[in-house]
């Protein structure tokens, strides 16, 4: 098996649906600074909660000169609803089901909870320079001030 990608090396180049129908992937944003937040779920607490925190710093993160975009395997559809329920302003992507990017960085993975085996997505964040290569990641990250943390990383690259 090969090691997921990490801070040094390129984001890999894989295509995920926009809620619009389009599409996006890392090399759309050579040249700025991207944040990649990815969360397990629409709609669960911790992720309305993330999505929120980073929607209420998005004009910071725009003054910065970096893009935001909160990426989980929730059907365009969910997203769709997801962004109007709660008056979001980043971004959001759906990763494909299957050798999706989540899957090519290893934050696709088995998990447990209540004695259940399943497939979930670990909340992590990339931050990505101008050069398309990994600054900084945040794995299993703790919602309350990561926005706010992962702001300061980024105007500080």
């Amino acid at each position: 098996m090969s090691t997921s990608p990490g801070v040094g090396d390129a984001m890999p180049d894989i295509a995920m649906e926009t809620p619009e129908g389009g599409s996006v992937k890392a090399s759309d944003f050579v040249g700025q600074k991207l944040v990649v937040f990815f969360y397990p779920k629409d709609n669960t607490p911790g992720c309305t909660t993330e999505a929120k925190d980073f929607t209420a710093l998005k004009s910071d993160f725009d003054k910065a000169g970096v893009a935001l975009l909160g990426v989980s395997k929730d059907s365009a559809k969910k997203h769709q609803n997801f962004i109007a329920k709660h008056g979001l302003k980043t971004p959001l992507a759906t990763d494909a089901e299957e050798r999706g990017l989540s899957d090519a960085l290893g934050i696709w993975t088995e998990k447990q909870m209540y004695g259940k085996t399943y497939m979930g997505m670990v909340r992590t964040t990339y931050l990505i320079g101008t050069d398309g290569k990994i600054a900084q990641v945040w794995n299993k990250v703790k919602v309350k001030g990561h926005a706010e943390e992962v702001l300061a990383a980024a105007k500080a690259l």
